[in-house]
This record gives structure tokens, sequence and C-alpha cells, in this order.
């Protein structure tokens, strides 16, 4: 397989199938990855997991993966460090990635030690790209603009390598595609540059899991509870108590380093 995406270095899409949708109690089962490389061609991993808890059979009503089928497989602890240098030097795509696959995926690394920051990677979400443009889901996606039935869908390699797909054919259909901001103004959202992507997939969520965002001042708040809407730092200066209640509570460990990070930088000033 190859594409056409023009990259400055790699761009690796993947997807996940997992036990459920909560990133903090979920675990995954199987991670595939398709690496779009600069030269245009593309290196496919994907790997079954022991996720160490039983496999609700609700999950595996719509993955088809069963406890039987991954009680033999590694643990994630046990590759997460050769997926990390896999992944090492990539940016990250996939589709409703930044809002699932990204936070479970930096999740598992948390809790296997494994020190995956996304920091200095692009995220590019096809979905929001989709959702812009044609609202509707993967499957319809992949009939749009790849012109094809999605065989396998809810398979982690057969979503994988559909949304590597459906990216490619929306840079190419949309890169001349016109449209106009709140002044009338014309400008072209779509360009084959991660950068670009990146920004249009971009929210102002702070950390995964949205407990904390940005707001219109680009002032770090909070996103839930009693102190909702409120200066992160401002509640960490008068209540310092709520800090080591969300660090002990029920939280992703994404969510509790980022707020350790603000607290930080907090005391630094």
């Amino acid at each position: 397989m190859e594409h056409q995406l023009k990259l400055t270095k790699p761009l690796a899409f993947f997807d996940l199938e997992t036990t459920g949708i909560q990133v903090q109690k979920d675990r995954i089962v199987e991670i595939s990855i398709a690496k779009a490389n600069i030269d245009g061609s593309v290196d496919i991993k994907t790997r079954r997991v022991n996720p160490g808890i039983p496999i609700p059979l609700e999950a595996s009503l719509v993955h088809g993966i069963y406890d039987e089928d991954v009680k033999d497989e590694p643990s994630f602890k046990q590759i997460a460090k050769s997926m990390a240098q896999f992944l090492e030097g990539c940016d990250l795509a996939g589709f409703n990635s930044n809002r699932f696959d990204v936070p479970m995926l930096v999740e598992e690394f948390l809790r296997s030690d494994v020190d995956f920051d996304t920091k200095n990677r692009r995220l590019v979400d096809a979905q929001r790209i989709f959702h812009l443009m044609e609202p509707r889901n993967l499957s319809a996606a992949y009939k749009f603009y790849c012109h094809k039935d999605l065989i396998g869908a809810h398979g982690a390699e057969a979503d994988v390598l559909a949304t590597l797909e459906v990216l490619n054919a929306q840079v190419k259909y949309y890169e001349k595609t016109a449209m106009k901001d709140a002044e009338g103004n014309e400008y072209f959202p779509i360009q084959n540059d991660v950068a670009v992507l990146h920004q249009l997939s971009a929210s102002n969520s702070i950390d995964f899991a949205n407990r904390m965002v940005y707001n219109k001042d680009q002032v770090a708040v909070f996103n839930f509870g009693k102190y909702m809407g409120r200066s992160v730092t401002d509640v960490l200066k008068t209540d310092p108590s709520y800090y080591d209640w969300m660090m002990k509570g029920d939280f992703p460990m994404d969510t509790k380093r980022k707020l350790t990070e603000i607290k930080l930088k907090g005391f630094q000033r």
C-alpha cells in the first residue's frame, strides 16, 4: 500500500479495540498501526493484547474478540516498549482518535511506565475533517471518499487501513475546496500539510478526558464539578485540598499529570 500525503516525518494511523470506553478502567485488546512513511510507503503492525480483565460480551459483539482469543497473547505492558519504538518520531492520526484512541493509548503507556509524550506530535483526526465537510461515520466516509464498502468494520486493521485511505482521499478531494470565514474571506481549510490538518483536528482540551480546557482567553479552567469554569491555578491556590482530592480520585493518569504540570507552573510564577 502507498499514500500521497506530503510528510516531513512519519504519520502513524492507529486504531484500538478495547474492553470498553472508559479510559481509566478499560484496556486494549487489539492495536493496529499503519505507519505512513515520508517516501510514500506504509508499514503495518497489528497485535492482539491480553487485557488482564474479562472482555464484556457487549464489547466482544462489536469487535469480535473474546477472552479465548487473547488468553495467550501478551499484556500491553509486555509490548509497550516495542510499540513506543515503532511510534518514535511519528505524528499520530486516526478516526475519532483525539477523543478516544489517543487518550486510551497514552493511559496504557502510563500504566506500563513507558514515557509516551504527545507534546511534540501533531494529532490528525480524520473524523473531525469528515464531520466538518460530510457529517457521517467511518463506513460512510469510506464509501463516499473511496467508493468501496468497508469489509470487516470494527476490526482494528480494517478500520485503520480504511482511515488511512479516507484521509488520503479527503486531502485530494478538498485541497482545492474554498470556504468563507465570518468576514466573508475565502480560505482553503484542507491542505496536504499535517500541521494544517493538526490545527483543524485540535480542540481546547488540556487533558484527554476533557476535565480541564482552555477558555476564550487561553486560561486553563476546570470543565467539571463545583469549580467548573474557574481558573485551575486560582483554585489550586485557594483550595489546595482539591489537588489532593483529584490525585487520589478515579481520574485518568493523564489528567493527573496535566494537573500537576499546571500546579508546578503556578508555583514558578
